[in-house]
């Protein structure tokens, strides 16, 4: 009865560990699920925040292009604020995911190997403990056996003793052999006794201890293993709600700049802006008065017109095609010559001023480093171990080579910026004089045409100055070769000798060189150009500055050196 009722009682503690064992094992796994769970919300963020900035970075104005000029309205300004904070806000995204990681991800991962071997510990100790108890019930149910086996053998002896004690055929030899034997058996059954009486005060000891205090310690420190499984559970999902709660103000300041960015947009800026962009500052045509065919007249052109020319235009040529209104002639797609004649007037001035813009901070670069040299040359002057001072000479030489034509580059450009705010005459192309009349050689009245600056067409048929007092003419227009005529050739007046060369790449400009002769046509009116010729069928503007000139005695004029 009492094996049966120990055996119940180690059966029913073995399965408790096998239950709590499987409980903890569990419990192992769905700390580990959780931090798979965690590890891959992280990486969702970590994803999210990359495909963010991707985004905010695909639509960066980039440089050197149309975007960045597109800057200018408070839109795109808006929008590129919204991209910077749309920026921010994934870095918020990438520390949610580095705190995941670091707080909730590495820590659970470091606790669960602590988990497995503290387990593996208490588990270890229960068995042990079980092991033991097990033994030393064994040894108890040994003991008892011997000392059962032993006192039937002591009782056989004594009934052995006492029938030979009783026969009396039965020397006296034999009964004192069997009463020996009879008291050898009776000492050992009380050995046995003994040994049995100590090794169930023993059991009972080590079975009291295993029941009401290994066994209630092992469980107890199971349980505590457990709770701090939970509570560390809780923990860290605490933290994963605080990660989150953690970037909300700087989310939420992301925000308010993409809010405030919006609220900045000002349409009605940003329609000046792009009034202010394409403003042609044309006046516009004036109207086009009556042509009577019925008389032999020339068309009259109103003042306001925008048509120009080099001579007198035909009737019957200027009625073929007549002149287009600004706001309908079509742009060059070319690059257009240098002095922006092609563009509107107040674009024409922008470009202009943008151009010596650049131009002088290129002067500014090239000063300073004329002044570094200057200062490193007094060095070596001072301290001719350093270096040799004339060393630096062909590069100073070569700055003041620079700046003398970006100075010279400037006050072209400076010219050209004058003359569309109509404070100069112009000098971007050789310019179409007025109908003058002067003495030739032959002192014969040679008439000249020339039409003022205001009047002056660019090659893509725009206007970049306000018409003149004179009214023009239809221009011969390139389109149609059929109504090209040539101008009258007009007498020479002097002689010149070319002092730079010019390369004459505008067009009503010539090329020279350095040296080379010609012959004067047309002396400087004041605007910085001179008409030259070189044979019959060359001839053109060069830059008075460029050319020595020497007039005839008998003509109207003088001699120019520059």
């Amino acid at each position: 009865m009492v094996e049966e009722k120990m055996g119940i009682c180690w059966s029913a503690t073995k399965d408790q560990f096998d239950n709590l064992e499987k409980h903890t094992q569990w419990g192992i796994d769905f700390v580990e699920r959780y931090t798979k769970f965690v590890k891959e919300r992280s990486e969702i963020e970590l994803n999210y925040a990359k495909q963010i900035r991707n985004l905010s970075k695909k639509y960066q104005p980039k440089k050197n292009s149309r975007e960045e000029e597109e800057n200018k309205y408070s839109s795109c300004r808006a929008f590129l604020s919204t991209l910077n904070e749309l920026n921010d806000y994934a870095g918020q995204h990438e520390l949610v995911s580095e705190n995941l990681t670091a707080q909730i991800i590495a820590e659970l991962g470091k606790y669960t190997q602590e988990l497995k071997s503290e387990r593996k510990t208490h588990f270890h100790d229960g068995r042990k403990a079980q092991q033991h108890i097990e033994n030393s019930w064994k040894q108890l149910e040994s003991s008892k056996r011997r000392f059962e086996r032993d006192c039937k053998e002591a009782d056989r002896a004594q009934q052995y003793f006492e029938k030979m004690d009783a026969d009396i055929n039965v020397t006296k030899a034999d009964v004192e052999k069997a009463r020996q034997q009879a008291q050898m058996r009776h000492q050992m059954a009380s050995d046995s006794k003994n040994e049995y009486a100590a090794y169930l005060q023993k059991f009972n000891q080590e079975q009291n201890d295993h029941y009401y205090s290994i066994i209630p310690t092992i469980f107890q420190k199971i349980q505590d293993m457990e709770e701090r499984r939970i509570e560390r559970l809780g923990e860290s999902m605490r933290t994963f709600a605080e990660v989150d709660r953690t970037i909300l103000p700087i989310v939420g300041k992301c925000l308010d700049g993409m809010t405030k960015a919006a609220e900045s947009i000002e349409a009605k800026n940003d329609s000046k802006q792009v009034v202010d962009s394409f403003k042609s500052g044309f006046e516009p045509p004036g109207d086009v008065e009556f042509e009577d065919y019925g008389q032999a007249m020339k068309r009259a052109v109103s003042e306001t017109s925008l048509s120009n020319s080099r001579g007198e235009s035909k009737p019957e040529k200027s009625a073929k095609r007549p002149g287009k209104l600004w706001p309908f002639i079509k742009k060059n797609k070319g690059s257009g010559p240098e002095d922006f004649s092609h563009l509107p007037p107040e674009q024409r001035r922008k470009k202009l001023q943008a151009k010596i813009d650049d131009i002088n901070k290129d002067i500014q670069k090239e000063m300073d480093q004329r002044d570094a040299l200057t200062k490193m040359k007094d060095v070596y002057i001072k301290n001719p171990q350093m270096g040799d001072p004339k060393s630096l000479d062909p590069r100073l030489g070569e700055i003041a080579q620079n700046i003398d034509k970006l100075q010279a580059e400037a006050q072209k450009f400076e010219g050209w910026l004058a003359e569309v705010e109509g404070r100069l005459p112009v000098k971007s192309d050789p310019p179409k004089r007025q109908s003058v009349v002067f003495e030739t050689q032959n002192n014969a009245p040679v008439t000249v045409t020339n039409n003022c600056a205001q009047d002056r067409e660019s090659p893509d048929g725009s206007y970049t100055e306000e018409p003149s007092s004179e009214p023009p003419v239809k221009a011969a227009d390139p389109e149609f070769d059929d109504e090209f005529e040539e101008e009258e050739t007009l007498p020479t007046i002097g002689t010149c000798k070319a002092l730079y060369p010019f390369d004459g790449t505008n067009e009503g400009t010539i090329s020279v060189a350095e040296g080379e002769l010609l012959y004067v046509i047309e002396e400087d009116k004041g605007d910085g150009w001179t008409r030259v010729r070189r044979n019959e069928e060359e001839e053109g503007y060069v830059p008075t500055s460029y050319v020595e000139v020497f007039l005839d005695n008998n003509t109207k004029g003088f001699k120019t050196y520059i």
